[in-house]
């Protein structure tokens, strides 16, 4: 890419339609396009659902939402302690979805707004390699109407981001099994919920869904919770865990070997 703007030609001049591609638009996709563009560089992204991907749509961004609302709830529950006394409250949690949602919807707005602005084209639909310097895109499950096409470019950055993953032996079936997309558009909090993995994650959602008054137990294989934290950091919230109403860790659960 540097030899192309050294020497003041790009590689869409060399036959491809693009000099990058980014295959994902969250925030490692977006922003490297954003860049490509601010280095001169003709680009494109191509995203197979909603702009912004995973984080934006279905982890950092609509998780905090909901954890704000938990942080509400857990202080207006705590409101006599501060001298306030009502006998009436009313929780919604359909509504605390709903205002996640919409956050959700504001921000990806604020990510087409930065494609269009830095003249990026967003192609959409799902990306396949035909070869080093080609893709087909064709319609996604999210897009069923995109066009199918071929897009060559003379460098493609790969930022297609995670899914989750299946425990063998057991089926997600968005019902009794979910993840943390079906998490974070129940239309009511269940009575008990198991969540397995004490990562970041789960610790999310195992804080809102214990304040909106569902029984949790956090099952986690290491020998800790928050396992990539430090200890001191982990026994920490351990500890808020324990003291937490509603809320266990199976802290015997993990496995060795």
């Amino acid at each position: 890419m540097k030899q192309g703007l050294n020497t003041g030609e790009t590689m869409a001049d060399q036959g491809y339609q693009y000099d990058v591609v980014v295959i994902g638009s969250g925030p490692g996709g977006y922003v490297a396009a954003i860049r490509a563009t601010q280095l001169g560089l003709k680009t494109a992204i191509v995203e197979r659902e909603n702009l912004g991907g995973i984080c934006l749509n279905w982890g950092c961004i609509p998780t905090k939402a909901l954890i704000h609302n938990a942080e509400i709830l857990h202080t207006l529950k705590e409101a006599d302690e501060y001298g306030f006394t009502f006998d009436n409250l009313k929780v919604d949690f359909g509504k605390a979805v709903k205002r996640s949602r919409d956050v959700v919807g504001r921000q990806t707005k604020g990510v087409a707004f930065l494609m269009k602005k830095n003249k990026i084209e967003v192609i959409e639909g799902n990306a396949a390699f035909v070869d080093a310097h080609s893709i087909k895109v064709t319609p996604s499950e999210y897009h069923p109407e995109a066009k199918e096409q071929t897009v060559t470019a003379a460098h493609f950055i790969i930022a297609t981001g995670a899914r989750a993953r299946s425990l063998p032996g057991t089926q997600i079936d968005g019902e009794r099994i979910i993840q943390y997309r079906d998490a974070l558009v129940l239309k009511e909090v269940p009575k008990k919920l198991i969540v397995v993995g004490s990562g970041a994650i789960g610790m999310e959602f195992s804080y809102v869904y214990s304040t909106y008054g569902a029984e949790v137990t956090i099952i986690e294989m290491l020998d800790q919770i928050l396992p990539l934290e430090d200890a001191d950091v982990a026994a920490e919230v351990a500890k808020g865990l324990h003291e937490a109403r509603g809320q266990d860790y199976d802290e015997h659960s993990h496995r060795k070997g």
